[in-house]
């Protein structure tokens, strides 16, 4: 249910604001919205496995307040990230 080295590695290249970024906003959510989607599709074949389950909603709450913190710092920076990130709001 974790993603692969090579898979973050792509992320940190695409989302990443410099050369050794990689903790800004915008990593940090791209990061955390593959490990969800990941986790999505887990629950489709195992609907009962509850304790993955409040991981998952731990992640979405953490994205959420990244998000959130990046509105307030810069607008532009918030909507293109969810452009890119295909979410909605």
């Amino acid at each position: 249910m974790s993603i692969t080295a090579e898979k973050k590695q792509k992320l940190l290249k695409e989302y990443a604001t410099a050369k050794q970024d990689t903790g800004s906003p915008e990593v940090q959510c791209a990061i955390l919205s593959e490990r969800i989607t990941a986790l999505t599709d887990h629950f489709k074949t195992h609907p009962k496995d509850h304790h993955s389950r409040r991981g998952l909603l731990i992640m979405v709450g953490k994205r959420r307040r990244l998000l959130d913190y990046l509105k307030r710092k810069d607008q532009a920076r918030y909507e293109g990230l969810i452009q890119r990130l295909g979410l909605r709001k």
